[in-house]
């Protein structure tokens, strides 16, 4: 027996239009558009009818980077599946893509194994996996190729933390090599790795354990330079690249400097390196530690080149990387070592309200809020029209959004699972008013009302902006 929802009144936002229209659902997907107080908007008739008056109506957003559940330098991020995602609904993302993390000498699938045990039947919305291949080798490869097949279609490289992570040049090209042949895309952590360590054991040789230190050795130059390595090496491979975090003008310089000459590299930044610096990183009394994350937080003036960049499209994607850790009794392994505090920031529930407040400033464009948000993460992991759109056939999934509401970001209201928030007293207008999941209520007029397990894995097909 179908089930049909009616959403009237809104304004519909995706990344192509605006335009005030009905929206009709039908068994979880879009049935159909229709103007407002049209014919054919008034011959609909449904089990639920939406009142979205006042509201826009845009797609559910795609956070293509969060680490739920992450070990991390002896400990573990705070958010569990089943926590993140019911952050990250009350924030109108409806699909997340976390990291699966292949653990040395153990094969894709293991890794693969390990995380689909966690997130299975403990998810509000829906989730798909990128892989992190930290032990290149013939095996590995030869899996690679199995997994794009099954709808894992993203693998992502570092060339930092060396002895956790890290690949070497060789390792990188392999990999790359082997993408360019099965379609799938190489994500980059790109920082020198090697030469952040010698820094770092310099700082601290010379006392400088507070937190404002990891920013400092973690340099620019040192993002930069291996941003142009991993896409020189991306060139020899003939493989397209995603660069991860983007947080500094001069490795953006090397992304925007790529797709100049109409190579396949692609850049994403962080709400962290949009709104806050290394100001953040250098709170007294150890509150910097709150901030420390990688690629870390850069100088303010860098803010202006990263939103220039997401107007452009030398940057397309705006994610979260969402890896909270708890100021008290996880960020605090770092008191007297900075390298030892756990690199991460909770976001998921705010990147959405974020980027609207952007809008509001006038750095980006309704459309183009949407399209970095929702679209262009969906098209560039196999995910689009699937989701990020409204259109018919589409997932039903989608935000009633209220454009003129205020909110003041605190710890005290977030329903991310850590003690913190990165944007506390932060004045926003704009906040999300309710959510759909395939055409499941999960968010009813601010009243949760999603479950864990309504959530489902979805299987990507390759980038589709190659």
């Amino acid at each position: 027996m179908s089930h049909r929802t009616l959403i009237q009144g809104g304004l519909v936002v995706t990344a192509t239009d605006e335009v005030h229209a009905d929206v009709l659902i039908e068994n979880g997907q879009v049935a159909a558009l229709a103007g407002h107080r049209t014919d054919t908007a008034r011959s609909w008739t449904a089990d639920r009818v939406i009142d979205a008056r006042d509201r826009y109506v845009i797609p559910g957003g795609v956070d293509a980077h969060t680490h739920m559940e992450l070990p991390f330098g002896g400990t573990a991020a705070s958010d569990t599946f089943e926590t993140g995602t019911r952050a990250a609904a009350w924030g109108g993302t409806t699909t997340i893509i976390d990291f699966a993390v292949q653990s040395p000498g153990r094969s894709l699938r293991a890794g693969l194994d390990a995380w689909f045990a966690k997130a299975d039947g403990n998810c509000a919305i829906d989730y798909a996996f990128h892989l992190i291949v930290s032990d290149v080798n013939a095996h590995t490869l030869r899996e690679m190729d199995r997994l794009v097949a099954e709808g894992v279609s993203s693998f992502k490289l570092f060339m930092a933390y060396p002895g956790v992570f890290y690949s070497d040049d060789g390792q990188i090209l392999r990999a790359m090599q082997r993408a360019s042949g099965n379609g799938g895309l190489i994500m980059m952590h790109a920082e020198n790795g090697l030469a952040i360590d010698v820094l770092v054991e310099q700082a601290l040789a010379r006392g400088h354990t507070e937190p404002r230190y990891h920013g400092e050795v973690r340099k620019v130059l040192l993002e930069a330079e291996a941003t142009h390595r991993a896409i020189q090496l991306a060139r020899v491979a003939g493989a397209p690249l995603y660069v991860v975090h983007v947080s500094a003008q001069e490795a953006l310089a090397e992304v925007a400097a790529a797709r100049a000459r109409d190579l396949p590299v692609f850049g994403e930044t962080c709400p962290q390196y949009l709104f806050l610096s290394t100001d953040d990183l250098a709170r007294p009394h150890f509150q910097g530690a709150k901030y420390v994350c990688s690629t870390p937080l850069r100088p303010a003036e860098h803010q202006a080149a990263l939103w220039r960049g997401l107007r452009t499209n030398a940057l397309q994607v705006v994610s979260t990387d969402h890896c909270p850790f708890c100021f008290r009794g996880q960020k605090e392994l770092g008191r007297g070592d900075f390298s030892k505090i756990p690199n991460g920031l909770p976001g998921v529930e705010n990147r959405m309200d974020l980027l609207h407040q952007a809008v509001l400033d006038g750095h980006l464009s309704r459309r183009r809020w949407i399209e970095i948000a929702c679209a262009s993460p969906a098209r560039m992991f196999g995910l689009y029209p699937q989701k990020g759109t409204i259109a018919p056939g589409s997932d039903a999934d989608i935000v009633l959004y209220d454009p003129h509401a205020e909110q003041i970001v605190s710890a005290g209201t977030h329903h991310m699972n850590v003690d913190y928030s990165a944007y506390e007293g932060r004045r926003i207008t704009g906040r999300v008013d309710t959510v759909l999941s395939r055409g499941h209520l999960v968010l009813d007029r601010r009243r949760y009302t999603g479950r864990a397990g309504h959530g489902t894995f979805v299987p990507r097909a390759t980038c589709q902006y190659l």
